[in-house]
């Protein structure tokens, strides 16, 4: 068995030469804080919550993949309103019991999911 604690941090790939414009998009239209540091192979990393974002450059990036990590938030709404105001897209998918959701994309095609929990109704 492997106890899991929690998730610790998401890599997701840009094109060679988007470091700076990657920064920009997190730092200033995400407003996600960057993790000061010599980090591995250049990577930039975004505090995220409880978890972090590392973001790097690689040859090979696709930006069509349905795959995606998901963070848990507190105001789907908020959110969805917050992307809205600084031009990035948001899409929806099919319903979750229990969940409200939505996706967005950042300029490299990376896609992300935001879930806000439902709260439980009282049964009488």
């Amino acid at each position: 068995m492997i106890d899991f604690i929690r998730l610790d941090h998401v890599l997701i790939s840009i094109p060679p030469g988007s470091r700076a414009q990657a920064r920009m998009f997190y730092t200033q239209v995400l407003a996600l804080t960057e993790i000061q540091g010599q980090h591995p192979h250049g990577a930039l990393w975004f505090q995220l919550g409880d978890a972090e974002l590392h973001v790097r450059e690689e040859e090979g990036h696709t930006s069509d993949s349905s795959r995606h990590p998901a963070f848990e938030i507190r105001d789907l709404a908020e959110a969805k309103s917050f992307l809205l105001s600084r031009g990035v897209d948001v899409s929806y998918s099919s319903e979750i019991d229990g969940r409200d959701r939505c996706f967005f994309r950042d300029p490299w095609g990376n896609r992300f999911e935001l879930i806000e929990y439902k709260q439980a109704v009282a049964k009488h």
